[in-house]
């Protein structure tokens, strides 16, 4: 659950005990992932991301939505999506492939394209790499991200070659400088109407031809319309080994530790290179795998992630915007107060899987800020939802004891902690064998404290 959603909360520990356990629940999912995938209905609240791109453009050249408008409507509409999803293997999967195949969603140079983007990496994120890579790397917001769209046969651009062969398949290490130069012609003939329509085109005036070679991969290339030559180039890249370990080193990464062994990467490249690339068998795979099994709470939350987790426990009821601080929106800026919104990367290589890069003082004191102010309802408080005391301890009366024990279940998803009873009754000013009734002062005016000492827990930190 941790793993495999944006954290665990009640209903979905249901969910998965009616499944018949995690394994099930994960096959049940994938199974089911676009029947259940409601996008169309879960935050679908911003009119502004279905406007086609170039409608976008004109109405940003006639002092419209701005690129910035877009971009951040998507980044809310993402994070309200994995709060709220029941689809939420398909929504992990669909940042680890953005992530991976990174376009920021900032900015106004690509913001008419960046939502299309998304929705294809959605589409593709439980099928096949072979399929998915060529689309994401032809896409119009890549294109202009890394320069595609103006690479011609006289004047190829290396940038979207360079990338295409360091970070989204084989890897440094595995080609060389002249390899770098083929893969940008091959990938010529793919224009961008830059700064006019931003609309997309083939020509194959554009296409250099001769004869091309990258590391095993070569092409007569005689023909002017390059399109065959590309899709066979990006399915060799997709089906390379080096790509599969690369690929399975990122998986592990993201859903085991930070520092996987190389016997787990070796294994799933073998299974994702006899499943034609793939990725759902390579999931099982790892799942299988006694390393997974092993490392609870090894990996660190990013800043995204702990604020839909905190949410998502929390069970906060997020409806439709109505004003600039309405919860869905604030829920993207409560991600930038912790350390980044979603897609806000600014370079290629897609932000941090490690926990080094999110483990530091400042971090942590910005998590706990937004942690105290989702405990308290403070903030949001416009088109928001919070469960109140009594729906957190319905069978009143009991002890604070059992209270604790109660909330540990139900916020970390296991029984209470070494420490944490005599950290509430710290928190609190209440014993551990007083009597809570419903008009009990923890009730009434300190469950905040308790709410968030468990939220500042150093296990919901980590997941």
């Amino acid at each position: 659950m941790n793993r495999f959603s944006f954290g665990p909360n009640t209903a979905l520990q249901q969910e998965v005990l009616a499944a018949g356990g995690g394994v099930a629940w994960f096959n049940q999912q994938v199974a089911t992932a676009y029947d259940r995938d409601r996008a169309a209905e879960i935050g679908d609240w911003w009119p502004l991301l279905h406007q086609d791109p170039l409608t976008l453009w004109r109405n940003f050249q006639n002092g419209g939505a701005r690129g910035i408008d877009v971009t951040q409507a998507f980044a809310s509409r993402e994070l309200v999506r994995r709060v709220q999803s029941p689809s939420q293997v398909l929504e992990v999967m669909t940042e680890f492939w953005q992530n991976h195949l990174h376009v920021p969603a900032v900015g106004d140079r690509m913001f008419m394209w960046r939502v299309p983007y998304g929705d294809l990496i959605r589409r593709c994120a439980l099928g096949r790499y072979d399929e998915l890579l060529p689309q994401a790397v032809l896409h119009p917001a890549m294109l202009i991200y890394l320069d595609g769209g103006i690479s011609t046969r006289t004047h190829p651009n290396e940038n979207l070659g360079r990338e295409l062969l360091e970070l989204h398949t084989v890897g440094r290490g595995n080609y060389t400088e002249d390899d770098v130069k083929n893969s940008a012609r091959i990938l010529t003939g793919h224009r961008i109407d830059v700064s006019r329509t931003w609309a997309p085109s083939y020509r194959t005036t554009d296409h250099w031809t001769g004869p091309v070679r990258v590391m095993d991969f070569s092409h007569a290339n005689t023909n002017p319309d390059g399109r065959a030559v590309t899709a066979a180039y990006l399915r060799y890249l997709a089906r390379h080994p080096a790509t599969a370990r690369r690929i399975c080193r990122l998986l592990a990464t993201w859903f085991v530790s930070d520092q996987p062994s190389q016997a787990l990467i070796d294994q799933l490249a073998a299974v994702y290179l006899a499943n034609n690339t793939a990725v759902a068998p390579v999931l099982r795979a790892l799942i299988a795998s006694e390393e997974f099994r092993s490392s609870t709470l090894a990996k660190l939350r990013d800043p995204s992630h702990d604020v839909v987790a905190t949410h998502r426990v929390l069970g906060t009821q997020i409806s439709a915007p109505t004003t600039k601080t309405s919860a869905a929106i604030v829920l993207r800026q409560q991600a930038e107060q912790v350390g980044m919104g979603p897609y806000a990367w600014s370079t290629p290589d897609g932000a941090p899987i490690t926990g080094d890069s999110w483990a530091s003082p400042a971090r942590a004191l910005a998590s706990m800020r937004v942690h105290w102010a989702l405990a308290g309802g403070y903030n949001p408080t416009a088109d928001i939802r919070y469960r109140t005391p009594q729906e957190w301890v319905p069978q009143l009366p009991m002890t604070f004891r059992q209270v604790v024990d109660s909330m540990s279940l139900a916020v970390l998803n296991e029984p209470t902690p070494a420490g944490l009873l005599q950290a509430a009754t710290t928190a609190t000013g209440v014993r551990a064998d007083e009597t809570i009734t419903s008009g009990h002062v923890l009730i009434t005016t300190r469950w905040n404290r308790l709410l968030g000492l468990l939220l500042d827990h150093p296990h919901r930190y980590r997941h």
